[in-house]
């Protein structure tokens, strides 16, 4: 079985370096091309001696159709500045693409959503195949007792992390309030400061924490009278994220246009 070409955009970043370094070893895909910046320092250099996995003769262009011509599916972990920049030429180069960036508004996920008549895209915040679980165990949770507990989330990350909620907290917000039939644009709950009052019944909590160097941790507590239910995911490390787009990558490659989930990778 001959393996999935993948072209790497944001090749010279650190998830791209580190998404090349694994593909070197992976049994499923391998790269086929090198994507970056029209003004980015290693334009002409090779992708493998960038990542430090050795010279694998990929070149790093800025030439989007040279990147994805000897390519099966494209993956995505620039930021969603620059992804939401390169929509249009993501469909003029008419492959699949794997979204791993983060930080997207509605607005911009609902732009992602409308390539689904294009091409194929495999959208999620957090590529990790545990944290996809972990969301399938939430929904279940919450439909079993959702109602009658207080529900709180607590996400943490390293102190350089941009967007805030992660992208994943948002996710397991969206997955709890979409059983209970609640929008958590409303009824997420970002700050409490002050005389705030009793808690609703409706909001679910979200707290934010920047420190050090954490991967990253995400827990969601359902809290009732005399008992507290915790369900945590730990990263311990970025491979777990990069693991789960070259999975998801090869997954993707060949599908029919649509706009796809992890949930669709891992057959949930």
């Amino acid at each position: 079985m001959s393996k999935t070409k993948v072209c790497m955009v944001g090749a010279a970043g650190k998830m791209g370096r580190k998404i090349i370094n694994l593909l070197s070893e992976s049994p499923k895909a391998e790269l086929g091309g090198a994507l970056e910046y029209s003004e980015s320092p290693f334009l002409g250099m090779d992708a493998g001696e960038v990542a430090g996995c050795g010279k694998n003769s990929v070149i790093i262009t800025a030439d989007i159709h040279e990147a994805v011509k000897d390519s099966d599916v494209l993956i995505d972990f620039t930021g969603s500045g620059p992804t939401m920049a390169n929509l249009d030429r993501y469909v003029d180069a008419g492959k699949p693409l794997v979204v791993g960036s983060t930080g997207f508004t509605p607005e911009e996920t609902a732009k992602l959503k409308n390539l689904e008549d294009k091409i194929p895209v495999l959208f999620s915040p957090n590529m990790s195949l545990g944290v996809n679980l972990t969301f399938k165990v939430l929904e279940m949770v919450t439909k079993a007792i959702g109602e009658d507990y207080d529900i709180e989330i607590i996400e943490s990350h390293h102190r350089m992390k941009k967007d805030a909620p992660s992208g994943t907290a948002m996710r397991m917000g969206e997955v709890i309030a979409e059983v209970l039939g609640r929008d958590i644009e409303k009824d997420g709950k970002y700050c409490r400061r002050g005389l705030i009052g009793e808690r609703s019944d409706r909001e679910i909590g979200m707290q934010t924490i920047r420190a050090g160097d954490i991967v990253g941790e995400h827990t969601a507590m359902f809290c009732g009278e005399g008992e507290r239910i915790e369900i945590t995911h730990r990263a311990h490390t970025r491979d777990t994220f990069a693991k789960g787009a070259i999975s998801g990558g090869a997954w993707l490659a060949g599908k029919e246009p649509g706009f796809y989930s992890m949930y669709d990778v891992l057959g949930l």
